[in-house]
């Protein structure tokens, strides 16, 4: 969890009161953040020749963007604390009734396509709401940007620039400016060739040094306001002084951009003249001639049902009690004229992070206080965590296998997309794998749909061991599932890898005899499972295998494994040779027989 430091002094004056230390502690406890540390308890460094002031270091759940700035911790206690309510964002035009606009060039598609803004005017800075200002976009960047990779803020001061401003994408030589705090104009190269060294910097020039286009925003007299992600123009800086900021989001991910702006806008709108205030901008797509206006400040309406936090909680409350608790997590709800059972919800638009009605149960549980939730004993008789019946079924499997001589394994379930279908000799049909939409590396591309990559991959980083090798894993994988409410689900499947210089296909099919017979599946011929599947043999569960034609195996030396459950078949798994491609993929020097299989059929 980040943890954001506030001044001490600062703070208790917005809250209105003087806490304790212990005081204070209790209450982040009861709004569900958590006092980590209180530097007046502790000798605090000097300077510039002065004891710097006690600092109160608070743990933010990963969740709440909202409270990664001194403002958004004082604002939300306030209404926690009922001295405040809810604000009310309102978007408001200039005096003159024309709304400063950025022009979206076509070209920007190559690198990054989105761009969202919008503009506080008549602002009022100090050194520490400028230095919040500064820190809560460093860490919006650092936390819900990935490091610049999906959004990049940039913010200038109004007055130094002058609008329309356009939106480009140009060769690096064609982008001219003096980057922030610098007085030499450079181009693009030269840019990345000045900043490669620096520690601040020099960490975001991947994002775009490699592109044949750089994101580039002008003013209208062409002055460079920003090259996204990575400097200001030094043209625009803000100051102290400064009083209307015009700030600018450029994107590769279209929702995380407008979660950004929100956030820093609804932030720092406390101290405009009018607070709460904001200034939109039109955004105009120059290749299809749409526009919208930025930032979008309405509250999302959605539903809670009384009946379902009532018995999340424990508790016993009125549609109306339930209203004014989330009144304190910064929500507006009222019951529902429609159903009595439903409260309608208006979330903030800073609260991003709210998807479902479990979201609002959990704030209500906040604002009752979880100290006073009810509290009680099983009744007598009752099963108290009980393991789940696919949980207790993974353990006897794990038992039995570890029992037969074979090691356990624990991969990661993310692998790249090609160790999951290609190098396995199968092909992506677009609709079975769960893809990571921004992932981190090459390796983390897809959830693996099956358990042997981790299981050769495995076998790959420990080749120094004696051979023959024997592992073996119950885990799940996972598939596309459009039809659920997640869009994707879970499966548990066993699988096992040989890996020596013998084949060890008879070593592997002993293991699924052996695994199958304690699970009470009798192996039958597959003409005595046709005879099963006409009823022959009541409802008993029985297994057989065949020949199948499936190129992740060696030809000839593979079988699937079918299962007769009750009147219904179904093919569970496979077990066979890998083909010496596959082999070479995982760079594998000796053949390896694999087993895997779906365990859930068991229940």
């Amino acid at each position: 969890m980040p943890t954001i430091s506030v001044d001490k002094a600062a703070l208790f004056r917005a809250l209105g009161r003087d806490y304790t230390t212990e005081e204070f502690d209790e209450l982040c406890f009861d709004f569900g953040i958590e006092l980590d540390e209180d530097t007046s308890l502790t000798e605090r460094p000097i300077v510039d020749g002065k004891q710097e002031p006690p600092q109160l270091k608070i743990e933010i759940p990963a969740n709440r963007y909202d409270m990664l700035c001194y403002e958004g911790i004082q604002l939300m206690l306030n209404i926690f604390n009922r001295k405040m309510t809810p604000p009310q964002y309102v978007l408001k035009a200039p005096a003159n009734g024309e709304l400063q606009t950025i022009t979206v060039s076509k070209e920007t598609a190559q690198i990054r396509p989105y761009v969202s803004g919008a503009i506080l005017r008549n602002i009022q800075f100090d050194q520490s709401r400028y230095a919040s200002f500064i820190d809560l976009q460093d860490k919006l960047h650092s936390n819900l940007a990935r490091q610049r990779t999906l959004v990049a803020i940039g913010t200038h001061d109004l007055d130094k620039v002058k609008g329309p401003f356009t939106y480009e994408a140009l060769p690096p030589r064609s982008i001219k400016f003096a980057p922030l705090n610098q007085t030499k104009i450079m181009d693009g190269e030269e840019l990345m060739a000045f900043y490669d060294k620096d520690k601040h910097l020099g960490r975001y020039l991947h994002i775009i040094r490699d592109s044949p286009v750089y994101p580039v925003i002008y003013d209208s007299n062409h002055d460079v306001c920003s090259l996204p992600p990575i400097i200001n123009g030094d043209q625009s800086k803000i100051t102290l002084n400064t009083t209307n900021v015009f700030i600018e989001c450029t994107a590769t991910d279209k929702t995380k951009v407008e979660v950004v702006i929100n956030i820093l806008v609804a932030m720092f709108s406390q101290y405009t003249s009018e607070p709460f205030t904001v200034e939109p901008i039109q955004i105009i797509s120059e290749h299809n001639g749409e526009s919208r206006q930025v930032p979008d400040l309405t509250p999302r309406a959605t539903e809670a049902e009384v009946d379902y936090i009532n018995a999340c909680c424990g508790l016993n409350l009125s549609a109306t009690e339930i209203c004014q608790l989330l009144r304190r997590m910064s929500y507006t709800a009222r019951p529902s004229k429609s159903d009595s059972n439903l409260i309608d919800v208006d979330v903030p638009p800073t609260r991003a992070d709210v998807l479902h009605q479990a979201d609002i149960m959990e704030d209500v549980c906040i604002a009752y206080g979880f100290n006073k939730l009810p509290r009680a004993f099983p009744k007598v008789g009752a099963t108290v965590a009980a393991p789940l019946a696919i949980n207790k079924l993974g353990d006897v499997l794990r038992l039995e296998a570890a029992m037969a001589g074979w090691a356990e394994v624990l991969p990661l379930i993310l692998c790249s997309h090609d160790e999951n279908f290609g190098w396995l000799n199968r092909k992506d049909d677009g609709n079975t794998a769960v893809r990571l939409a921004n992932p981190k590396t090459a390796e983390y591309q897809v959830v693996r749909t099956s358990l042997i990559p981790g299981l050769l991959k495995t076998i790959r980083e420990n080749k120094h061991h004696t051979i023959p090798m024997k592992i073996f894993e119950v885990s799940d994988v996972a598939f596309k599932a459009p039809e659920l409410e997640r869009k994707s689900r879970n499966e548990r499947h066993f699988a096992a890898a040989w890996y020596g210089k013998t084949s060890g296909f008879e070593v592997v099919h002993g293991l699924l005899d052996r695994i199958l017979a304690m699970l009470r599946t009798a192996f039958i011929t597959k003409e005595e499972g046709l005879e099963a599947k006409n009823g022959a043999r009541g409802s008993d569960i029985h297994y057989w295998i065949e020949e199948v034609d499936d190129p992740m195996y060696f030809a000839g030396h593979g079988a699937s494994i079918h299962a007769k459950i009750g009147e219904k078949e179904v093919q569970i798994g496979s077990f066979g040779i890998l083909h010496p491609t596959v082999l070479e993929k995982f760079d594998l020097r000796y053949p390896v027989s694999v087993l895997e299989f779906n365990v859930e059929v068991f229940l």
